[in-house]
């Protein structure tokens, strides 16, 4: 029965794709970018929780594209992906950002979705 749902989840995304690109919901905006970087944020949903990852611009143009389909597309087909985990944090100056904070592995069989994630603060790039 899960294994049907999660094959309905991943039509759904694919259809949503398919007419509206770059966006997995309607009402999300594009993934939030940091300005100098070019760092994009993408929400990962699991079974279990939800984690942001940042990919730079060179990350996602190996991956074959900018946007959570993208992303989404590459966990498939890979079935793992060592991505940046990021977190809001105070920066040195004492305003909060969006700053990696973990390199962690990602499981395509444990990820249901891939969405585009924004975020009201500066977004530091990783390494």
């Amino acid at each position: 029965m899960l294994q049907r749902e999660i094959l309905l989840c991943g039509s759904l995304a694919v259809l949503l794709l398919s007419t509206a690109p770059g966006l997995i919901t309607p009402g999300l905006i594009a993934p939030a970018l940091a300005e100098d970087s070019k760092t994009s944020l993408f929400k990962i949903v699991t079974v279990k929780d939800e984690i942001v990852i940042g990919l730079s611009t060179d990350e996602l143009m190996a991956l074959g594209g900018s946007d959570a389909s993208a992303v989404a597309h590459a966990l498939a087909q890979k079935g793992d992906m060592a991505v940046w985990q990021y977190n809001v944090h105070r920066g040195a100056n004492g305003e909060l950002q969006q700053a990696p904070t973990a390199k962690i592995g990602l499981i395509a069989n444990s990820s249901l979705r891939v969405e585009p994630y924004t975020t009201p603060y500066a977004i530091v790039p990783h390494q």
